[in-house]
């Protein structure tokens, strides 16, 4: 297997910013969802409810060597926005169940945002990520992210995605419809896109190296209405939720990609051979 695309999202649910290589850390990729909104209730908003946050570039000098400052923040008809390190007191927010810490970046950022999206949000930064504890039974003591949904680093095969196609063609062709191009691999906001395997191999893993540095398989992705939303359109459609949930539905949640925990820290490449065991 080889990796063949690595891709960073320093915005939770912004654009996704693809790069050549990136360092990991215990918490994953340098930069990745370090960066969340959220509403008047301190409640993440993602694109589940705002999908035009899909739009919404972001990018760290991490995934830009021209940006300067911490982040940078660019929208269609926006002047691109420099936000500097947030220093002021952390404030309390909720990503979903859980009950976390971050810094506001501040009322420039939130003016920006609230006028490009047109929606009430506040923007705010991890400033701590060890303090994120991962879900009990598929984590160790110490493992921690940003603000990813579960865990550091998420891998997806494209040969999973290729018979995913197939099988999405397949049912359209059973109840006459119309079949729909491939699916963009980008649809599942994977760190790490491999190609080389047999598809759903990864239902197999224990561990994968990328090059030099080693992860533990943690769970599979239980697919949210996110992956049927199109980042182009920003429509929603039925696809890949109802072949996913014909094929792949295990306790009630379909399953596609491969949840990560780093077990070293190093750099990564588009290009570095993958093994898994």
């Amino acid at each position: 297997m080889r990796l063949v695309h690595l891709n960073v999202h320093p915005l939770k649910s912004g654009a996704i910013r693809p790069v050549d290589s990136a360092d990991v850390l215990a918490r994953g990729l340098v930069d990745d969802r370090s960066w969340m909104l959220v509403g008047p209730d301190s409640r993440v908003v993602s694109a589940r409810e705002v999908p035009a946050l899909f739009r919404i570039v972001a990018d760290t000098p991490a995934t830009d060597p021209t940006v300067s400052s911490a982040l940078r923040l660019r929208a269609a008809g926006h002047p691109d926005l420099d936000v500097d390190p947030p220093t002021g007191a952390e404030v309390p927010v909720h990503l979903f169940s859980l009950d976390l810490a971050a810094r506001p970046a501040g009322p420039e950022a939130d003016a920006w945002l609230r006028d490009a999206l047109g929606t009430d949000v506040r923007l705010v930064w991890c400033h701590d990520p060890a303090r994120r504890r991962l879900q009990p039974g598929f984590s160790s003591p110490g493992d921690h992210t940003s603000f990813a949904d579960s865990f550091p680093v998420t891998v997806a095969s494209l040969a999973s995605l290729r018979r995913l196609d197939d099988w999405i063609v397949e049912r359209a062709l059973e109840v006459g419809e119309e079949p729909p191009e491939p699916l963009p691999v980008e649809r599942f906001r994977a760190n790490l896109v491999v190609d080389g395997d047999e598809p759903f191999a990864e239902d197999h893993w224990g561990e994968v190296r990328v090059g030099d540095v080693r992860f533990r398989v943690a769970k599979p992705v239980g697919r949210c209405v996110m992956a049927t939303l199109d980042p182009a359109t920003l429509r929603t459609a039925k696809e890949p939720t109802r072949a996913l949930a014909r094929h792949r539905l295990v306790d009630n949640k379909t399953l596609f990609a491969t949840h990560l925990v780093p077990l070293d820290e190093g750099r990564i490449r588009v290009g570095d051979e993958v093994t898994a065991r």
